[in-house]
């Protein structure tokens, strides 16, 4: 509700502000059907905010029955205006085919409207069109520039991509170390991928010293959110010891929760590191499992 009203908070000076604020109030006390009646009168008469709200509420259900269709009429006709909102909202669309034929190149087409005018997940979304090649010609270059402004703004998941591009030397030369800044970032956004890769930068060394501890702390946050990769990777620091006093139990336990979470070599590490344990440290390793599993991961 709050996004709602704060993505179109800022528009209404745009538009006839008191008939705009009642379907805002409307929407606000949760009252739709008034809300969409409201909008629908200013729809119909041109009104750019309205309509691309109207396409929200026709995309959503809300105040009248889900409509893909309509909604994708209600964003056109916003976004041939110039409202940003329905032209990301219209990209979207395009994109997943809602209401419309399925279209890479109209949704680089909106993308790249709304982007320009600074929604970031219109960067975002445009730069993974030019880095998969969807829609246009694969072009790291400009997956790079829109990443990049996307990332800038926040978003977690540019970030994690960017880091991935100078990590593996896609669009730009190969940088460890802008990839460890990157990843850092969307990791501290609990972006569970861009810790994994973190400590992978930890325990490798890349772009960074070598910092097993690091490695084991960036690991096992990314676990704990149920990340089976991380999972076994934490199996492998404590059975070597890296970082942490060499504990089978320990690593019992890791490829034990990673192997439930459908890892495909962590079963098998559990049962190698099974046949040097004694009765009673596979014992305690089962019971750490439990443990660990009831907690949700957390403090294992």
């Amino acid at each position: 509700m709050k996004i709602f009203l704060l993505i179109f908070a800022l528009l209404i000076s745009c538009s006839t502000f008191a008939d705009l604020q009642k379907g805002l109030n409307s929407v606000s006390k949760e009252d739709y059907r008034t809300a969409f009646d409201e909008f629908n009168v200013l729809a119909a008469q041109g009104d750019p905010v309205a309509q691309s709200i109207l396409g929200v509420m026709y995309k959503n259900g809300q105040g009248t029955a889900q409509d893909y269709k309509t909604a994708v009429t209600w964003y056109t006709k916003a976004a041939e205006q110039g409202d940003v909102n329905a032209q990301f909202n219209l990209g979207l669309m395009y994109y997943e085919g809602q209401g419309t034929a399925q279209d890479n190149k109209a949704a680089l087409y909106w993308y790249t409207k709304a982007a320009e005018q600074g929604i970031a997940w219109a960067q975002y979304n445009l730069g993974n069109l030019y880095r998969k090649g969807e829609g246009t010609a694969q072009d790291y270059k400009a997956a790079i520039h829109w990443h990049t402004k996307a990332a800038e703004q926040g978003i977690a998941n540019a970030q994690f991509n960017l880091a991935l591009m100078y990590e593996g030397g896609k669009g730009t030369a190969q940088d460890y170390k802008v990839a460890i800044q990157w990843f850092t970032k969307a990791a501290e956004q609990d972006y569970a991928d861009s810790q994994y890769y973190l400590a992978l930068m930890y325990e490798e060394g890349r772009g960074t010293a070598q910092d097993y501890q690091a490695a084991i702390n960036w690991y096992k946050k990314a676990a704990r959110q149920g990340y089976s990769s991380a999972q076994t990777n934490l199996g492998y620091m404590y059975v070597m010891g890296h970082g942490t006093v060499q504990d089978n139990a320990k690593a019992h336990m890791w490829w034990n929760i990673a192997a439930s979470n459908g890892h495909a070599n962590a079963l098998k590490n559990r049962d190698k590191v099974q046949s040097y344990m004694t009765p009673t440290d596979i014992s305690k390793a089962k019971n750490l499992t439990q443990e660990c599993v009831s907690k949700e991961y957390k403090n294992c």
